[in-house]
């Protein structure tokens, strides 16, 4: 199974796994309850969308709005299986070669590291940096269903705040247990980490042309051409003091189509879009925070220059007993 270690800007990155494909039915059993349940939530939310106005649109308009906000880190966990006991004994069983990791080795910056255990180190903080978070809001949504539940005695709409923690509460669980796999699979050393050629091109191309159809009909990026690239990548960090983004949001879906994974299109620009927001709220932060020190050094400099002047008034005055005894003799 194929994981993706993917740069969207020189600090931040996106993990995601691709899905096992379906095994074939021998049987006549039905797939598990939460399957059954994801496929028919989704069946009525699609119906919704579809929907010309009324309070479902209107749901559904606002629900994928939330869905945009809800963190990257979070999808990207929940692409991984649910690390539970079974699934952790057959990954052992499974044994190295089975998980191969790829990443763009050109715009992964090694921090003074060798680039796959840079890549190995930021894996391993992947899945172990929001695993307490996802804990507690896991329990947190849980201890809530009580409380809404009442709502569900109004008959005119579903009861919107249960059904909205039941979802929270599960996507929590999938990027909590995601996370174990993913350690564990890291602790055992299970995983091939490999630097993909094929995505430092990619990487390359989405910042030599402007926008995706531009891409498509170039010529592949040369060798050459991609080091370019990542040199001006490397040098617009300023000695990395800056964070800058290295991944474009319409580049998803040539990654996507590169890969053969469509579904991996939508997490790669759902990311974008949400790194592109906090560097630019950062940068609006930071120069803030410039003007505010500007002012307060001129305002400082201001008091300066009129203290040192009155100081310096008074010896320029003659004194009183000069002027009345200009004949005094010093």
């Amino acid at each position: 199974m194929r994981l993706f270690l993917l740069p969207i800007s020189t600090r931040r990155t996106l993990i995601y796994c691709e899905r096992a494909p379906p095994l074939p039915s021998t049987s006549t059993a039905k797939p598990p309850i939460s399957e059954r349940i994801i496929a028919k939530a989704s069946e009525t939310w699609a119906k919704w969308e579809r929907a010309e106005k009324g309070w479902q649109k209107q749901l559904t308009v606002q629900g994928n709005r939330f869905l945009k906000r809800i963190p990257y880190e979070e999808w990207g966990l929940k692409s991984f299986p649910p690390g539970t006991k079974k699934r952790l004994e057959e990954a052992e069983r499974e044994g190295e070669g089975k998980w191969e990791c790829l990443f763009p080795g050109r715009f992964f910056g090694d921090g003074g590291k060798g680039q796959v255990e840079r890549a190995k180190e930021v894996l391993g903080g992947l899945a172990g940096e929001r695993q307490a978070l996802h804990r507690k809001r896991l329990w947190w949504s849980v201890l809530g269903m009580p409380v809404t539940a009442p709502f569900a005695l109004v008959p005119i709409i579903p009861n919107i705040p249960f059904f909205y923690l039941v979802f929270r509460a599960y996507s929590h669980y999938r990027a909590l247990y995601g996370g174990k796999l993913l350690s564990h699979l890291i602790s055992k050393d299970l995983v091939t980490i490999t630097d993909s050629p094929e995505l430092d091109s990619l990487y390359a191309a989405g910042l030599l042309h402007p926008h995706r159809d531009a891409s498509r009909g170039a010529p592949k990026p040369t060798s050459t051409q991609i080091e370019q690239v990542a040199r001006v990548v490397e040098a617009q960090t300023h000695g990395g003091k800056e964070d800058v983004m290295v991944l474009q949001r319409w580049n998803g879906k040539l990654i996507a189509e590169r890969f053969k994974l469509p579904e991996m299109e939508m997490e790669i620009e759902r990311a974008v879009e949400q790194v592109e927001k906090v560097i630019e709220k950062e940068r609006v932060e930071l120069e803030d925070e410039k003007r505010e020190v500007m002012r307060a050094a001129a305002a400082e400099g201001g008091r300066a220059a009129s203290m040192s002047s009155g100081a310096s008034t008074p010896s320029a005055e003659p004194k009183r007993e000069d002027v009345a005894n200009p004949d005094i003799k010093r």
